[in-house]
């Protein structure tokens, strides 16, 4: 089936990134959050984005005009009946999700593909709440969602061939670079960069260098653009311990288990750049 209507649940910095290069790419575009303020929120964060690209010389003011008219904002689920593909970007929380999909499994066409942006839980999971597991896939973007190149796509033991070649030949036309991966938490990128940022929380706890020479030695050592506790602050620090929890819960091996100086981190509040103050400080911090 021909991908033409795409349906994004979220309207937060990754779904409203999501919507962005859908639209971009020429799909019909409608994204959905759960009150008026959120779809506000998030379209504005698109028409920013796009204007951004304009004054950067990445796009062109016309195209951006008819990116701008194939978005559609909306708070009500059953607006996305007629989407043939729905990529959700909510709140990291697998209850949420299975609920959303249960809802979305009634309301759409039985066609109809699903997919997931989560970072961390198990696609089957949610796949199962529905009853069309063959036609449900992961698609992990990162962010910035217009400027990262990658996506994971994800395949169950259930995903069918024809979803999986469909979703890959999808990624592929937003300009992406897909990867295939198979249903772990973590898939590829995550599994490989958690246990590292972990450690880097760990060093600094065990007094092993400051904050600065932690970054400084894997900025100057290894190449990395930035390095792992500044990285940690732009991640979210929240973010960052919720998907290590979940990677704990399932593999039970100590390099998923976050530290407790994490933890004590996030139960003060000090979320990263997004809250004003992590392992280091920003502007506005509290």
């Amino acid at each position: 089936m021909p991908i033409r209507k795409v349906g994004v649940l979220g309207a937060g910095l990754m779904g409203s990134g999501i919507a962005e290069v859908c639209a971009k790419s020429g799909y019909d575009t409608i994204i959905r959050e759960v009150d008026d303020a959120l779809v506000q929120k998030g379209v504005a964060r698109i028409e920013s984005s796009m204007a951004k690209a304009v004054e950067k010389g990445k796009l062109s003011a016309a195209d951006r005009d008819a990116a701008r008219k194939r978005v559609m904002a909306t708070t009500r689920l059953e607006d996305l009946a007629g989407c043939d593909l729905v990529l959700e970007a909510i709140v990291e929380n697998l209850e949420v999700k299975k609920e959303t999909y249960r809802a979305l499994d009634r309301i759409c066409r039985a066609e109809a593909i699903f997919c997931s942006n989560t970072s961390s839980l198990t696609i089957m999971e949610m796949a199962a709440a529905t009853q069309r597991p063959d036609r449900f896939a992961g698609l992990h973007f990162f962010n910035p969602v217009p400027v990262m190149r990658l996506v994971e796509v994800v395949r169950t033991i259930a995903t069918s061939d024809e979803t999986f070649s469909t979703v890959f030949e999808f990624a592929k036309s937003l300009g992406k670079e897909p990867i295939r991966t198979q249903d772990t938490p973590g898939f590829i990128v995550n599994r490989l960069l958690v246990p590292y940022l972990l450690d880097a929380v760990r060093a600094l706890e065990e007094g092993v260098g400051t904050r600065e020479d932690i970054d400084k030695a894997m900025e100057l050592g290894c190449g990395h653009p930035m390095g792992p506790l500044r990285l940690l602050d732009f991640v979210g620090l929240d973010t960052t311990y919720a998907i290590a929890e979940i990677m704990f819960g399932e593999y039970r091996e100590k390099r998923f288990a976050p530290p407790p100086l994490l933890k004590r981190m996030v139960l003060a509040g000090r979320y990263g750049k997004k809250s004003g103050r992590g392992f280091y400080e920003y502007g506005g911090a509290k």
